[in-house]
């Protein structure tokens, strides 16, 4: 799949960015080089590869230190107090957020 000079005006008007002609080009090559290492990428024959959990699991024998997920309750009034102690805004112990979805 090539990247042509429509495509590359769009994803710079897109971005908001303006590109010189010169410019227009080398987003073009560079675009084009980034899709041909995706295919190269993608023609990997990877079924029976088990996923890492981390980069360096290859190397070392690496084990992630996670706590159970629990949801627990504080037990007093006063520990409620100090986990609120921070927010800039509570009503009723809960966290008052700014509506990022009207």
């Amino acid at each position: 799949m090539a990247i042509s000079p429509q495509d590359v005006a769009r994803i710079a008007r897109l971005a908001r960015i303006e590109l010189s002609s010169e410019e227009t080009l080398h987003a073009q090559k560079d675009l084009d080089g980034m899709l041909s290492l995706i295919q190269q990428l993608q023609a990997v024959d990877t079924s029976g590869v088990e996923p890492m959990a981390h980069p360096l699991s290859a190397h070392q024998d690496i084990m992630l230190r996670l706590r159970p997920d629990v949801a627990t309750t504080t037990n007093t009034a006063v520990q409620r107090q100090a986990l609120m102690a921070n927010s800039p805004a509570e009503v009723d112990g809960l966290f008052l957020v700014p509506t990022v979805i009207e």
